[in-house]
């Protein structure tokens, strides 16, 4: 049991981190602030950090990792570009990074509480990872 909910939670992380990253890679040619901006690349580049780590915990379990959900994916880009299409700035950006972060940490919780027979390597990423999105919101909010 610890194994298996071992793995589901770090796929679940990897899914969570790459929908982060795509996500602020999406805002990014939007941002006009160089302060905004550098939030967000710093914020990416911790999530890539995470990435790396637990790529090499999926490779201990020969897993493969998770891609996000396709639909949650592109309900994303879609409201992504129609609010950035109707207001391009930074407060637009910060709104959407906001929403996608609180979903983001509420989900990861779920699966905190869902997977948790889940090791103890494994709940501590998924932890750092729920800081990085709750520490981007707090980041961000001069730019709502």
């Amino acid at each position: 049991m610890v194994e298996q909910d071992t793995i589901k939670l770090l796929r679940e992380c990897d899914a969570g981190i790459k929908m982060g990253v795509t996500s602020i890679d999406d805002v990014t040619p939007h941002v006009h602030s160089r302060d905004l901006r550098n939030l967000l690349v710093k914020c990416k580049e911790e999530h890539e950090k995470l990435r790396s780590e637990l790529e090499i915990l999926l490779d201990k379990y020969q897993d493969d990792g998770k891609d996000p959900n396709p639909m949650a994916k592109g309900m994303s880009w879609i409201k992504t570009n129609v609010k950035l299409g109707l207001e391009d700035s930074d407060r637009t950006v910060a709104n959407l990074m906001t929403d996608g972060c609180n979903m983001g940490v509420k989900s990861l919780n779920r699966y905190l509480n869902q997977y948790e027979a889940a090791d103890e390597v494994s709940k501590d990423i998924t932890k750092r990872l729920i800081n990085l999105e709750e520490k981007l919101t707090i980041d961000i909010r001069d730019y709502l």
